[in-house]
C-alpha cells in the first residue's frame, strides 16, 4: 500500500497533526524515546512555541521505513 492508502488505515482516531503525548501512544515509546526521534530527524517534528507537533504522515513514514530496515 502507498503511504496516502495507508494514511486512511493506520492511526485513524488520531488528529493529522499530534503533540509528543500521543506520538508516544502511537509507536508505544517513552517520553526519551519520543524526543530523540524528533531531535535526531527519524521523525520530523515541528517547533511550535516550546511545543513540538509531528504530521501523523510523518510517523507513518517512519513506522515503513522501520519495517524495510528490519
Amino acid at each position: 500500500m502507498k503511504t496516502k492508502e495507508l494514511y486512511t488505515v493506520m492511526f485513524p482516531s488520531y488528529p493529522d497533526i499530534v503533540d509528543v503525548a500521543q506520538m508516544q501512544k502511537m509507536l508505544s515509546v517513552s517520553r526519551h524515546l519520543a524526543y530523540e526521534l524528533i531531535t535526531s530527524g527519524k521523525v520530523q517534528g515541528i517547533k511550535v512555541g516550546k511545543a513540538y507537533r509531528v504530521p501523523k504522515v510523518k510517523i507513518i513514514d517512519f513506522v515503513l521505513s522501520q519495517r524495510k530496515e528490519g
